[in-house]
C-alpha cells in the first residue's frame, strides 16, 4: 500500500476546527479524533500504562507524564506530555488529580494526531515560544539559583538511584531518559553508554 497517510492528513483545512486558549491555538482532540477516524476509520488510540502500577500515568517522583500512542495505517506516532497547571507548568506528583491526567491525555492524543500531520501547523513554533518567554533570573536571583548540576559517575552514591530511574522507565527510550537526567546530572559519554545495557 503506497498511501502517503501524512500528505493526505496535512493537507485537511483545519480552519473554522481552530480554538483558543490564551494565546494558543489548538484543536480539540475530539475534532482531531473524528477528522481522523472519517479518513482512516480503521485509526487506533492506545493510552499506555505504567507496568508497575497499572496507572495511566508515569512518574520520576517529583512529576508526572503520559504516553499516548496514535495508529494510522500501521504506523503508530507516540507522544509523552508533562501533566501542567494552567500554565503550562508541571505538576508535583502529590497535587496531581484524576481530571488533570484525564485532560493531559486528551492533549496528548491530540499531539500525536498532529505527528501524523493533522493539524501539525499549529505545533510549529511551539518549542521556540516557551525558550524565547521563559524569564531569565536577575543578578539578585541568581545568587540563590540551584548549584550547577551533579556529575553523575558509573558507581557513584547516585548511580544506584539513577539505575532504578532507567528501569523504571525503559519504554521512554535512552534519549528522553538522558534529557531527564541532564536536568539533574551532568552526564559523560562513557555513562551514557553504560546507562544505554539498562535500557
Amino acid at each position: 500500500m503506497n498511501k502517503n497517510t501524512f500528505k493526505q492528513l496535512s493537507s485537511i483545512d483545519v480552519k473554522g476546527k481552530v480554538e483558543k486558549k490564551g494565546k494558543h491555538d489548538y484543536i480539540s482532540w475530539a475534532t482531531a479524533w473524528h477528522l481522523v477516524k472519517t479518513e482512516f476509520p480503521d485509526a487506533q488510540r492506545k493510552v499506555y500504562e505504567c507496568n508497575e502500577t497499572g496507572l495511566n500515568f508515569f512518574t520520576d517522583g517529583r512529576t508526572a507524564y503520559v504516553k499516548v500512542g496514535i495508529t494510522v495505517e500501521d504506523v503508530e506516532h507516540i507522544d509523552y506530555l508533562p501533566v501542567m497547571d494552567f500554565r503550562n507548568k508541571s505538576l508535583p506528583i502529590d497535587k496531581v488529580t484524576s481530571m488533570d491526567i484525564n485532560t493531559t491525555i486528551q492533549r496528548s492524543t491530540a499531539k500525536a494526531i498532529a505527528m501524523h500531520g493533522l493539524g501539525l501547523s499549529l505545533w510549529i513554533g511551539e518549542d521556540l515560544n516557551k525558550v524565547v518567554s521563559e524569564p531569565t533570573l536577575t543578578p539578585e536571583k541568581d545568587v540563590k539559583a540551584k548549584p550547577l548540576n551533579l556529575v553523575l559517575d558509573i558507581g557513584d552514591e547516585n548511580w544506584v538511584k539513577v539505575l532504578k530511574f532507567v528501569t523504571a522507565n525503559k519504554e521512554l527510550g535512552l534519549p528522553k531518559i538522558v534529557k531527564t537526567l541532564e536536568t539533574k546530572y551532568s552526564i559523560k559519554a562513557m555513562v551514557k553508554k553504560e546507562l544505554s545495557k539498562h535500557v
